[in-house]
């Protein structure tokens, strides 16, 4: 059941139930902990919809407080689009879906400039013609069920959050997110995502099966006379003053340093590399891997109740941020190798006091 102090109840309160300005001790913890209950109340809203799949759900929020955009990846029928529609009506975003079939064109997800006429005057002119893209919550459903020229189209919008057309810039409405589901590549009518755009997905999370007590639930939950309504918990201003609260966590340098040799590690033929990297691993993180594991470790941190990020911090972020970053090579593919069990090689691989300042020893 939901807390009700957990709920702002206004508009005003929706907007500042986090204030990332706050300077002393005790207005930081006070945030600190406006934010975490907020956060608890998301979760527990989406679970009267969605059942089970809390690690699935905490990664999504945790991307959502970052400004990351997610992949959710498991074959049809799991809830995947169901999360993500609960998602835009507990955090009160304007939502957008977009069906992605293999005869999908770039201009159906951004739009077009068509030719209009005045009625009075009869002048024509062209007039953009706004697509789907334009929303602040955007579902890409199946995104890996069209060719890779469409896919492509995503790719300004999820990291400049804009689309140009014809030479026009148009400024997508802050906060912006895309949630992309995806099929698993083996099954038939898929292609592979571009690696450009792989890496443009802050996290990229696995849904898996329910089991037997949450396939009860859901029954009950969807075949009866009534289903659940979840409430509005917060909206846009609020979640950019959450993001701007989390961005303020402390990471001390050791601890960005750990980062950013866990991102090395994942280099083939690198100084950090483990030996199973560099047999399987045809290529490794970009940058984008290590500010991704700093944020999603920064928003684990204040939902701990702390404002400075561990290690741990970092290591639970590691597989959904380095899952997608691993391109591997023929003979991965050919042993049937996880990248999940590689990043585990990595974590194991990167000592935490290395490379530590020596006032830590």
């Amino acid at each position: 059941m939901m807390h009700r102090a957990m709920m702002p109840r206004t508009s005003e309160e929706k907007g500042m139930a986090v204030n990332p300005d706050a300077v002393t001790s005790d207005q930081v913890r006070a945030q600190c902990e406006s934010f975490r209950h907020m956060f608890i109340g998301v979760q527990e809203e989406v679970g009267k919809v969605i059942v089970g799949h809390k690690d699935v759900v905490e990664g999504v929020l945790t991307a959502i407080f970052v400004g990351g955009n997610i992949l959710l990846e498991g074959v049809p029928g799991l809830g995947k689009t169901m999360l993500v529609r609960t998602l835009s009506e507990v955090l009160d975003l304007e939502f957008s879906r977009i069906q992605f079939t293999p005869d999908l064109m770039p201009a159906d997800v951004i739009g077009t400039n068509l030719v209009t006429e005045d009625p009075d005057t009869g002048r024509r002119q062209f007039e953009f013609q706004r697509g789907p893209i334009f929303a602040q919550l955007v579902l890409a459903d199946e995104i890996n069920r069209a060719t890779p020229k469409t896919q492509s189209a995503m790719l300004e919008a999820m990291q400049e959050k804009s689309v140009t057309v014809a030479g026009e810039h148009y400024q997508l409405e802050p906060p912006f997110f895309v949630m992309a589901t995806q099929n698993p590549i083996e099954q038939e009518g898929t292609y592979p995502l571009p690696e450009a755009q792989m890496d443009r997905f802050l996290f990229k999370l696995t849904v898996g099966y329910s089991n037997l007590d949450e396939l009860m639930t859901i029954i009950d939950r969807t075949t009866g006379a009534e289903t659940p309504k979840p409430a509005k918990m917060i909206d846009g201003p609020g979640i950019l003053a959450a993001q701007k609260l989390v961005r303020h966590a402390v990471v001390a340098p050791h601890v960005k340093e750990y980062a950013a040799r866990m991102v090395l590690g994942t280099h083939p033929e690198g100084d950090m590399a483990p030996a199973i990297i560099n047999r399987y691993v045809r290529c490794g993180a970009s940058p984008r891997g290590a500010q991704s594991l700093v944020l999603g470790g920064k928003v684990r941190a204040v939902i701990d109740g702390r404002y400075h990020v561990s290690y741990a911090d970092i290591q639970a972020v590691a597989k959904p941020v380095l899952r997608h970053r691993l391109l591997l090579n023929f003979e991965a593919e050919a042993d049937r190798i996880d990248p999940d069990d590689l990043i585990e090689e990595i974590i194991k691989a990167t000592p935490t006091q290395a490379m530590a300042p020596a006032s830590a020893s």
